[in-house]
C-alpha cells in the first residue's frame, strides 16, 4: 500500500486550467483517469487525510504510485481527451460499462459495391448503416422479411452471391421476387444501392414520403387499369404499414431522441437506453457497471454518453437525449455532443407528458436489467461456491459456512426497536427462517446492547432445543430447499424447529462494537464452535472479534458480495418490521372508534390538544375550535371519548403519534426466545 504523500506533487506544480489526469501503479500501469476544469483543485482533493476519502477512492490513492497530467484549451477537448484514454487504457478504477446481454444489429453494408441486409452483432464497421439494436434477432427477420419484397435488396452471403454469379442462376428468394438479383443482372449496381439507400431511409423513420409516394403510384395504376401493378403495390403499402405497426408510436411529432435511466445501488449500476426514431422505439440496449469509484448519477450519465456516442457521428446522435440527472458541469458535455451530429444537441431531464411517461417506462426497464443481473449472479452455483470457499479464507474457518445468520437493528430514534435475523443456506436465502425480534427490555439508540440480547435469545433458544432433544450432526444440514436434515429436531406436527439448526457463522451489521457484543453473548453461553464477524456499512469492513484492524476483501471479492447481500437483506427485513410496528402505532387509539373522523382530523386533534387525556376533558366549544371539526362532530368526539377505558393508549405529544399499549405476554426474553407476532405466515418470517 503506497502513501500518497510519497508521489504528492510540489505546491504550485500543477496547472490551474483544463487537463485530463493519469494515475498510475508501481508497474506503470494507468489504473484511472480523470478530467478537470482546473486539474489543481482536483487533484487536491485525491492528496488530503486518507481518513476523509471516499472508501473507493482510497483505495484508489494507494494503489497508486505516480500521477501525471495533460493540459488542453477546453473542458470539451478533456472530455474527448478521457473517453480516448479511458479506451486506450482500461483503467480499473474507471466506471466501465459492459452490455447485460449480446444485442443484434440490423445492419445494411453500404461499404460494398452490392449492399446487403443482415443481422450482425459485435463492434461496428466503418461504411454500415446499422439500425437497432433489437431485443431478438427474430424480431430483425421478421422485420426484413416484411419489407423485402417493397424493397428486394441482396441478403445473401459473399459465397452465394459469386456462386450464382458464376452458375448464372439466382437464389431461391430472386425467384420469389423477394432478392431484385444483382448476381445475374436482372439489375445494375446502381440501381440495386438505389434501393438500399430507400431500404435505410425506410428504416431510419422517413415513413411517410415513401407510403405516400406508393399510394400515387397504386392510384395511377387503377386509373391505367394496370389492375396487376396496382394489386402489387396495395400488398407493399399493406405490407409496410405491418412492418411500421411493429412499433407503436410512443412520441408524438416525429420525435428523435435517445432516452438513458439508470438504477443503482451502492455496489453497481445498471442503464438501459431506448432509442425513438420518428416517435417510435427503434431500439433498445443495457448496460451494468461495477461502481469502483465514487460517482454520481450525473456522473454515471456522463461515462454511458462517452460510450453511447463516442464513436458516433452525423444522424446516429439524435436532436434530443433526455436523462434522469444532469452531467456537472453541463456545457461541456452538450457542446461535444453538439460536435458530433454536427448540429445542436438538447440534452435536458423530462419533467411532465408523453417523455416524462417514457422515461418511467425507460427506468423501470433498469430497474428490473439490475435485479435480474443481480439474480443470475447470486444463482450461479460457481460463483456461490466460490463466495462461500473465499469467506471461509478470509475468516480462517475450517469449512465454507454453507449456513449464515445475520442480525441487524433498526429502530426510530429510539422508540420501536426490533431486530432481524436471515438465513442464508447455501449462499441462497432461506425466507421461511427467517426471525423477528421485539426488544422491550429497554429502549433507546444503543445497538450493542440490542445486538447482545438478540443474540443471546436466539441462541439460548438453540441451547435449550438441543439440551431437550438431543444433538445432531452439522453435517446432516446440506439439503434441498423445504427439507429437513435426517435427525434434526421436529415439533409434534413433524415440522423442523429452525431455532435447532446452529449457523456456521453468524454475521452483524456493523463494526467493533457489535462483534463484540454478539461474541460476548456466545461465550456467556458457553458457545465456541460459532464464528463470528461484522459487516460495517461505511467502508465495506470486515471486523472480526478480538482485532484491532479490519479485514478489506478486494473490491471485486465473490465473498465481499455474498455478505453484502446477506448484510442488505438483514437491513430490509428489519426496516420494514419497523416501519409497520411504525404504522400500527397511528391506527391504535380510541380516536379510531369515533364514527367518520378520518387520519386528517386525528391528527388535527392532537395536535391541538397534545394527547388523549386533554382531549377527553376538553368541552365541546373547545373541540369545535380545531380546523375542520363541527358541533355535531365535536359532540359524537366527546360521547366516544367519555365511553371510552381511560386507561387507553397515551400519544407522543412531539409528534402526535398514538403509542400503543403493551401486549400481555410481548416482554423481551421470555422463555429466552423472540416474540412471534401476526398471523403463522409472518410468525416464519414470511413479510405480510
Amino acid at each position: 500500500m503506497a502513501d500518497p504523500s510519497s508521489y504528492r506533487p510540489r505546491p504550485g506544480e500543477i496547472p490551474d486550467s483544463p487537463g485530463v489526469y493519469r494515475f498510475r501503479d508501481e508497474h506503470r500501469r494507468v489504473i484511472y483517469v480523470g478530467k478537470a476544469k482546473s486539474l489543481r483543485q482536483r487533484l487536491a482533493n485525491y492528496f488530503q487525510d486518507l481518513a476523509g476519502l471516499h472508501p473507493r477512492t482510497r483505495s484508489m490513492v494507494t494503489t497508486a504510485a505516480s500521477v501525471e497530467w495533460t493540459v488542453v484549451s477546453t473542458e470539451v477537448e478533456a472530455l474527448q481527451l478521457e473517453y480516448s484514454w479511458i479506451k486506450e487504457f482500461d483503467p480499473r478504477f474507471n466506471v466501465k460499462y459492459r452490455d447485460d446481454k449480446s444485442y443484434p444489429y440490423l445492419a445494411v453494408t453500404m461499404n460494398e459495391q452490392f449492399p446487403r441486409v443482415q443481422v450482425m452483432r459485435g463492434h461496428k464497421k466503418k461504411g454500415v448503416r446499422y439500425f437497432g439494436p433489437y431485443a431478438h434477432a427474430w424480431a430483425i427477420r421478421d422485420t426484413v422479411d416484411l419489407l423485402l419484397r417493397v424493397f428486394p435488396v441482396r441478403t445473401c452471403s459473399a459465397g452465394v452471391f459469386k456462386n450464382a454469379a458464376r452458375t448464372g442462376r439466382p437464389c431461391l428468394l430472386g425467384y420469389i421476387g423477394k432478392c431484385s438479383a444483382p448476381c445475374v443482372g436482372r439489375v445494375d449496381a446502381e440501381e440495386h444501392r438505389e434501393l438500399a439507400e430507400e431500404f435505410c431511409d425506410f428504416m431510419a423513420g422517413r415513413t411517410g414520403t415513401y407510403l405516400r409516394r406508393l399510394e400515387k403510384q397504386m392510384a395511377q395504376a387503377a386509373e391505367d387499369m394496370e389492375y396487376e401493378r396496382a394489386a402489387r403495390l396495395r400488398d407493399d403499402i399493406g405490407a409496410l404499414r405491418k412492418a411500421m405497426e411493429k412499433n407503436a408510436v410512443v412520441l408524438a411529432d416525429a420525435t428523435d431522441a435517445d432516452l438513458i435511466a439508470v438504477a443503482e445501488d451502492e455496489l453497481e449500476a445498471a442503464v438501459q437506453i431506448f432509442h425513438v426514431r420518428g416517435g417510435r422505439v427503434r431500439g433498445q440496449r443495457g448496460w451494468v457497471t461495477d461502481k469502483v469509484e465514487e460517482i454520481t448519477t450525473g456522473a454515471l450519465v456522463e461515462h454511458a454518453l462517452q460510450q453511447l456516442y463516442g464513436e458516433e457521428t452525423g444522424d446516429a446522435v439524435p436532436k434530443e437525449v433526455l436523462v434522469p440527472a444532469l452531467p456537472d458541469p453541463l456545457e461541456p458535455v452538450q457542446e461535444w455532443l453538439t460536435g458530433r451530429r454536427g448540429s445542436a444537441v438538447s440534452l435536458r431531464v423530462p419533467q411532465r407528458g408523453d417523455k416524462r411517461a417514457l422515461m418511467e417506462t425507460v427506468e423501470r426497464n433498469a430497474q428490473q436489467s439490475l435485479v435480474l443481473h443481480k439474480t443470475k449472479r447470486a444463482s450461479d452455483l460457481t460463483t456461490r461456491s466460490r463466495a462461500l470457499e473465499e469467506i471461509a479464507d478470509a475468516l480462517e474457518l475450517d469449512s465454507a459456512p454453507l449456513r449464515i445468520e445475520c442480525y441487524d437493528i433498526s429502530h426510530l430514534q429510539g422508540d420501536d426497536v426490533v431486530a432481524s435475523m436471515v438465513v442464508f443456506e447455501d449462499g441462497l436465502a432461506r425466507k421461511s427462517e427467517y426471525r423477528r425480534f421485539q426488544i422491550k427490555g429497554f429502549e433507546g439508540q444503543d445497538d450493542v446492547r440490542s445486538m447482545h440480547e438478540v443474540i443471546t435469545r436466539r441462541f439460548r433458544r438453540y441451547l435449550a432445543e438441543k439440551e431437550r432433544t438431543g444433538e445432531w450432526s452439522d453435517d446432516e444440514h446440506t439439503l434441498a430447499d423445504g427439507d429437513a436434515p435426517t435427525g434434526a429436531l421436529k415439533d409434534e406436527d413433524g415440522r423442523p424447529r429452525k431455532f435447532a439448526y446452529p449457523p456456521q457463522l453468524v454475521v452483524v451489521d456493523g463494526g467493533q462494537p457489535q462483534v463484540a457484543a454478539a461474541r460476548r453473548a456466545l461465550d456467556e453461553l458457553g458457545i465456541d464452535d460459532i464464528a463470528v464477524c461484522g459487516l460495517a456499512k461505511r467502508l465495506e469492513e470486515v471486523w472480526v472479534p478480538g482485532d484491532d484492524d479490519p479485514l478489506v476483501l478486494p473490491r471485486t471479492s465473490e465473498g465481499l458480495y455474498l455478505l453484502q447481500r446477506v448484510r442488505d437483506e438483514a437491513h430490509r427485513f428489519a426496516i420494514t418490521y419497523q416501519r409497520s410496528k411504525r404504522a400500527k402505532r397511528f391506527r391504535a387509539g380510541p380516536l379510531d372508534a369515533v364514527p367518520g373522523l378520518g387520519e386528517t382530523r386525528k391528527q388535527a386533534l392532537i395536535r391541538h390538544f397534545g394527547s388523549v387525556k386533554k382531549l377527553r376533558a376538553a368541552t365541546i366549544e373547545q373541540i369545535c375550535e380545531v380546523r375542520g371539526i363541527g358541533r355535531k362532530t365535536a359532540e359524537t368526539i366527546a360521547a366516544a371519548l367519555a365511553g371510552a377505558v381511560p386507561a387507553g393508549p397515551a400519544v407522543n405529544t412531539a409528534t402526535g403519534e398514538i403509542i400503543e399499549d403493551e401486549e400481555p405476554g410481548t416482554t423481551a426474553g421470555s422463555a429466552g426466545e423472540p416474540v412471534r407476532t401476526g398471523a403463522p405466515d409472518e410468525r416464519r418470517g414470511q413479510e405480510p
